[in-house]
Order: structure tokens, then sequence, then C-alpha cells
């Protein structure tokens, strides 16, 4: 479990990355999972972005080793009005960068490397904490389970 200061040094990462390439329009740090775990995205629905950036990963891991290229480092996207970027963060994140269409390309990795590559540890390191420090709880649960949706429970007999 990621704390609230991990949290909030997040989302500051988040904010200078802004500062630092002017033409960003929005950061996101998310799970691989699709689950939101900070954001600055003006304008745009954070979880339906993770959501998104969950599925194009998904279809870009295995292009990647369809192709014999190894493993996923990035994705960008360009469209008619910009860039969607999406760099590794650690072990189980993601960070997605959206940009205008006139960013420096060449700027936007180098700072999208560096800060994805901050969080991560950042994150990784928040995650290693947690499964080293048992929690208290009435039932055992599986690894995966912290990283999955809970399911919706199941509909009422009529």
């Amino acid at each position: 479990m990621v704390s609230e200061d991990d949290l909030r040094t997040v989302l500051e990462e988040l904010h200078r990355l802004r500062t630092r390439v002017p033409q960003l329009t929005g950061a996101l740090a998310a799970g691989v999972d699709g689950l939101v775990v900070a954001h600055d995205t003006p304008g745009v629905d954070p979880e339906g972005l993770a959501a998104l950036t969950a599925a194009a990963l998904g279809v870009s891991v295995r292009v990647a080793d369809a192709t014999g290229n190894g493993g996923l480092r990035e994705l960008l996207v360009r469209g008619e009005r910009g860039y969607v970027a999406t760099y590794a963060a650690g072990r189980s994140a993601v960070l997605t960068l959206l940009a205008q269409d006139r960013v420096n390309v060449g700027r936007l990795h180098l700072e999208g490397r560096r800060s994805g590559a901050l969080i991560g540890e950042l994150l990784d390191a928040a995650e290693a904490a947690a499964q080293a420090t048992p929690a208290r709880r009435s039932a055992p649960r599986s690894p995966r389970a912290a990283a999955t949706m809970p399911r919706p429970p199941p509909p009422a007999a009529r």
C-alpha cells in the first residue's frame, strides 16, 4: 500500500514534470492494472485514461513480444492534435503523458523517462515495504488480490 506521503510525492513529481515540459497538457501515474495512483489531467477523466492506458499497454506488450523486440519500455501515440506517451514506472506502474503537437519529442522522452524512473523507484519501494510488513487480516489474501478490482456481489435470488 502506498502512503499518503508517497502519493503526495508522486503528485508533486507530476506537477514538476508539467513545469519542465510546458507543452504537457496532462500527466498520470497508474498501475499496470489500470488503477489511478496520482494525476494532473485537467479536462481528462483520469480513471478512463488509466483504463485505456492499461488496455493499450497489454496490446503493445504483445506486439513487442511477437516482433522479438523484448520487453516494452514505452509507447508513443501521435494524434492530429498531440501525443500520448506512456513510460514504464517500476515493476507495476506506468507514467502516461499528454502533450501538445508542438512538443519537442526528444525532451518529452527525456523528461518522461526520468520521471517514470523516479516514480517507479518510489512505488516499488513502497510496495516492497508493504510486503515486508505483514498487515493484520482476518483471512489470508493472495499476492495478486491487492492488484485486482474487487468482485461485485452476486445478484440477489428472485
